[in-house]
């Protein structure tokens, strides 16, 4: 897969309302794996008890999704099939996918895991690195358990794909700030199954 062919879809992400700051922009879609295909579900809301997310975890977070030109773009559904397959996922097993950039400024870094060393909940976790423009920081830990020193660690590069079995390490990436004046940005896309996504229900509106 060639990640630069990404860095366009990235250009118009909102900015993640639950986060203090506007310095992370997110998109969100699920999808389901069927026997021959992965197919778009309709949208759903994300919801993580506190104890896997103490910042922002017991509510639900509602996002926009990812845009139809990305989702029908062939590399992505081809990096959907990779962690597909990768995990052996069953048919009806879903997909997260988070669309995510995270901006800095001299005066305003950016931290890609705000909730600290934690664990999504889920069976597995892929972190996709696209860019990484202007920046520097942004290393990727794995724990054991939150008390101890890290066990895997480093800077994810464009186009490195990290594989995380959610069930047995805890992960964090470390804050970003910009390199000189400008303006710089981290971009990735994080994929999970289970997908952490709700179906609304009719009192839900």
């Amino acid at each position: 897969m060639d990640p630069e062919a990404f860095e366009p879809f990235f250009g118009n992400l909102p900015v993640d309302p639950y986060i203090k700051g506007d310095y992370r922009l997110r998109r969100l879609s699920r999808f389901k794996v069927t026997e021959d295909a992965i197919v778009k579900m309709p949208r759903g809301y994300l919801f993580q008890p506190k104890e896997y997310n103490p910042l922002v975890g017991g509510i639900k977070r509602e996002f926009h999704e990812l845009e139809d030109e990305l989702v029908n773009f062939g590399m992505f559904q081809t990096l959907l099939s990779i962690f597909r397959d990768f995990c052996s996922l069953d048919s009806g097993a879903e997909i997260g996918v988070h669309q995510i950039r995270t901006t800095c400024t001299p005066d305003n870094f950016g931290n890609p895991a705000p909730e600290g060393i934690h664990s999504d909940g889920a069976d597995f976790v892929c972190i996709y690195s696209i860019s990484r423009r202007n920046i520097q920081g942004g290393e990727t830990h794995l724990y054991k358990n939150k008390e101890g020193s890290p066990v895997f660690n480093k800077i994810l590069c464009s186009g490195e794909l990290l594989l995380i079995n959610d069930r047995k390490f805890f992960h964090y990436t470390s804050p970003v700030q910009p390199v000189g004046k400008s303006r710089g940005h981290r971009d990735v896309f994080v994929l999970t199954s289970p997908s952490l996504l709700m179906d609304y229900s009719d009192n839900d509106g």
